[in-house]
């Protein structure tokens, strides 16, 4: 609310901004995959763009924030692409110039960040922590090569972020804003204005507008830029999985050899019912194997000696529990007994054992034959395992030796896919029902990372999935796309160029009788064509926050005129020319509304806390030094979103 309001009162209380920099950037690690993050860029190129003190932008550095940006909004549009979101290109560039002049300022100033802290932000991310919870390195690698950034990257996002956490927020919090300034603004929400508002519509001049070829041909020339096609790529890729393996099986000694080092697994073990009594005396322990060789029951034996039934009932044991009970002689001695046999009295440490067997009871595991299948199929899928990764290191040697895609793919006799030409989100411009495999995002992502003449490159795949080898096979530059392809579109947007011309003329000279004195209605009737009724207009200032993008101009535009005055104004959707006027204007009071005197004044304390952090980033870059490369700036842009604009 808040927000809009400023933008409508062009307030000196500044914009709402984004100055916490890669902020979100490290908030998508730590909520869960850091998919978002670092996952590829358009190129490696590392021309420089912007130079702040000591620290640089470079087309690199452009790429892979771009990269981001399209991903996230593909996340609610798949078929978003680098024209969807070109707009965004100078907010992206000025957040990453406000990054490297923090850094820049930090480290002249003396602001620097210990090995230590950064460490421990590394750390603190779930993607970098092992089964155990604790940071584990191995899994900090396979995270770096998941998100296609290198230690130095890492510690560079995490070092900015960490650096405007130390020396950015405190300048921004704990912004003060008086009451009597929030009450102020908040009156001026509450003001009413009322006034006419007349819509001179494009559509209704299209009637009789038929483009000559020439005209397309001119139309399109002169707007070349509106029909740029981003790059395209071809990429090869071959999967390196479990089914490049298959034939990795175990032999029969193999099986067998895992069966006999698991036996205990497999067989199971003899168990024997035992009774036991261990008294501190011999001549005890005496009397008690006596009676019992004599035959009486061994809890009726063990009872003179001051035990009940449960103290000597220890229930069937396997041979090494058996030995918790006792020690390893004396479990020696009962599990080589015979049925029924007493044994001792023997001595250990805890006193004199007398044991009798009361049962013995055979292995009940399974025999080799049984637990084959079992043992076979473990065996396999660790040998595919090994072999898997056996093989992906020899294609990596191949690679790194100087073999070419297509003879790797021979040598180990993989499968490989082409792609029609696809743009950076896997979408095939001459196939609309073409779709990028999603097993293999991974490939997609490093394909548009590499050069067109890089090596190939193999990378990782999601849930076990294995391995893929890509390469560029053709890199497609970001053109306009040919007339012959897109003549039904230049069509439609030469017609409503045209018609846009003709709505405006007419609406310019109609606003032209208003602003002389003409009633509104009475000019909308002498335009000389039909048009919409004039509509009145009866408004708060607040609501223009509320409104819809259609109903929003006009209102912007009756509460920035004078009481009397009236002006022309663009639809944004483009249907045609508002002529607003605006008649009368009723102060507002907040004294009556106390609740919006308390939002506005929070909402301030947050805008002013933004503003204070813009000006301290503004400082830094003056204190720095800031030189653009504008002309890099304009072919980086060109070359990203397909558009010099």
């Amino acid at each position: 609310m808040f927000a809009a309001f400023r933008r409508l009162s062009k307030s000196a209380v500044g914009t709402v901004i984004v100055v916490l920099f890669l902020l979100a950037i490290l908030a998508s690690f730590a909520l869960a995959d850091l998919s978002n993050v670092g996952s590829g860029t358009l190129g490696s190129r590392t021309g420089t763009l912007v130079e702040v003190g000591d620290e640089t932008v470079t087309d690199r550095d452009l790429d892979r924030a771009m990269q981001r940006v399209l991903q996230q909004a593909q996340q609610q549009n798949p078929g978003a692409t680098y024209a969807t979101i070109a707009g965004q290109i100078g907010e992206v560039l000025e957040q990453l110039i406000n990054q490297a002049s923090l850094l820049a300022f930090s480290a002249d100033h003396g602001f620097v960040l210990s090995k230590r802290l950064v460490d421990a932000e590394i750390a603190s991310l779930p993607a970098t922590r092992g089964l155990d919870g604790k940071f584990n390195e191995q899994a900090y690698f396979a995270f770096l090569q998941q998100q296609r950034l290198s230690d130095a990257e890492l510690r560079r996002l995490i070092g900015g972020a960490v650096t405007e956490r130390l020396v950015i927020a405190p300048a921004a919090t704990e912004a003060r804003v008086p009451l009597g300034m929030a009450r102020t603004y908040a009156s001026m929400l509450l003001e009413q204005r009322e006034g006419q508002m007349a819509l001179v519509p494009a559509d209704a001049f299209k009637s009789g507008l038929n483009p000559t070829a020439g005209d397309l041909q001119s139309f399109y020339a002169q707007n070349r830029q509106l029909y740029m096609v981003p790059e395209q790529r071809v990429l090869k890729i071959a999967k390196i999985g479990p089914e490049s393996v298959a034939g990795a099986a175990p032999t029969d000694a193999e099986i067998a050899a895992y069966y006999e080092a698991n036996r205990s697994t497999y067989a199971g073990s003899e168990t024997r019912v035992l009774s036991q009594a261990v008294v501190p005396d011999k001549r005890q322990a005496d009397g008690v194997a006596g009676r019992a060789r004599s035959g009486t029951p061994f809890a009726a034996a063990a009872a003179p000696a001051g035990f009940a039934a449960e103290d000597v009932s220890l229930g069937a044991q396997s041979r090494s529990q058996f030995v918790g009970a006792s020690n390893d002689s004396i479990a020696a001695a009962a599990f080589s007994a015979a049925k029924g046999a007493v044994i001792g009295p023997i001595r250990s440490d805890l006193g004199w054992h007398v044991i009798k067997v009361e049962d013995i009871r055979g292995a009940s595991g399974r025999t080799l034959a049984q637990a084959r299948g079992e043992i076979a199929e473990l065996l396999a899928t660790n040998k595919r395992k090994d072999a898997l990764a056996d093989l992906v290191t020899r294609v990596e040697d191949q690679i790194l030796d100087g073999a070419s895609f297509a003879e790797t793919v021979v040598a180990a006799k993989l499968p490989v896919t082409t792609t029609p030409a696809i743009n950076s989100a896997g979408a095939s411009r001459t196939d609309a029902n073409y779709k990028f495999p999603a097993e293999l995002q991974p490939a997609l992502q490093a394909g548009f990372a590499m050069e067109a003449d890089a090596d190939a490159e193999v990378v990782t795949l999601p849930d076990q999935g294995g391995y893929a080898l890509v390469a560029v096979d053709q890199l497609i530059a970001a053109a306009p796309a040919p007339l012959a392809q897109i003549t039904d579109r230049v069509r439609a947007d030469w017609i409503q160029r045209k018609a846009n011309d003709r709505a405006r003329a007419v609406a310019t000279e109609t606003a032209n009788k208003v602003a002389r004195g003409t009633p509104i209605d009475k000019a909308v009737s002498e335009a000389g064509m039909s048009l919409p009724r004039v509509e009145s207009i009866n408004a708060r200032r607040l609501q223009i926050a509320q409104a819809n993008a259609n109903a929003a101009a006009p209102l912007r535009m009756l509460f920035s005129l004078a009481e009397g005055k009236s002006r022309l104004v663009a639809d944004p959707g483009g249907r045609g020319y508002f002529i607003v006027k605006t008649n009368k204007i009723t102060p507002g009071n907040a004294m009556s509304n106390p609740l919006l005197i308390s939002r506005t004044q929070a909402e301030f304390q947050q805008a002013v806390g933004n503003e204070l952090a813009q000006q301290m980033a503004a400082a830094m870059k003056a204190d720095q030094g800031l030189e653009r490369n504008e002309k890099a700036i304009a072919e980086s842009r060109q070359r990203i979103t397909g558009s010099g604009q």
